[in-house]
């Protein structure tokens, strides 16, 4: 067997400490995990989704494409080159949100949850509970419709509860789901005054669900 010579003095041993170990750098303090990246584009509520799940990103990107990385345990969402979200990933339907991603004017109603409101409106009854599920169906971002059950809710404490929940009976049937047409209902006394037949049955037929129509019966 013959040997070839580098001209290189020493053993493997000290070469490796006088060469390799100092180049050495430190192995990572995180094993390392695959991941897979995606392309997507955050809607109006400035999530983004992934398996059915929303995640936030900082409102100010929501008209851009935004590149998300997806891993067993993190997603993490980037706009050229730069990362502008991270949040652990999460396996079920649903929405994580950080507080600072949302607008001034959402962060207000932040400590708000639907949950926490159809509870304070059961408290104040079946109706009300209803029409503010109704409220909050009428908007495609919940949170857009916090102030409107908000200031439906606060009206039990100028009218009572009782009054309240007539109006909200009233509300459900003409299809009014506006804070102002609440208002107006109880400033003007028709939560005392008697369902009209024609609104009820014509409500009945066709199930309207929108805001600006109201029916006949509005207007008694």
């Amino acid at each position: 067997m013959f040997s070839i010579s580098l001209g290189i003095e020493g053993s493997r041993k000290s070469q490796y400490l006088d060469l390799d170990k100092p180049a050495l750098k430190a192995l990572p303090t995180k094993r390392y995990e695959f991941a897979m990246w995606k392309k997507a584009k955050a809607g109006i509520d400035y999530h983004v989704t992934v398996d059915k799940h929303h995640y936030s990103i900082p409102y100010q990107y929501l008209s851009n494409k935004i590149e998300v990385r997806l891993s067993d345990h993190t997603v993490e969402c980037f706009f050229k080159g730069k990362r502008i979200a991270l949040h652990q990933r999460s396996y079920r339907p649903g929405y994580t949100t950080v507080h600072e991603h949302m607008p001034k004017a959402h962060q207000d109603y932040a400590q708000w949850t639907p949950e926490r409101l159809h509870r304070w409106a059961f408290q104040i009854g079946s109706n009300t509970s209803e029409l503010i599920k109704e409220v909050l169906a009428s908007y495609k971002v919940p949170q857009q419709g916090f102030r409107s059950c908000l200031g439906i809710l606060r009206l039990s404490k100028q009218y009572g509860n009782e009054r309240l929940e007539n109006a909200a009976i009233r509300a459900l049937q003409i299809g009014a789901y506006r804070y102002k047409s609440i208002e107006s209902i109880l400033k003007n006394g028709l939560d005392k005054q008697p369902l009209p037949m024609a609104a009820s049955k014509s409500t009945t037929a066709c199930n309207h669900h929108h805001e600006n129509v109201r029916g006949a019966g509005y207007y008694h």
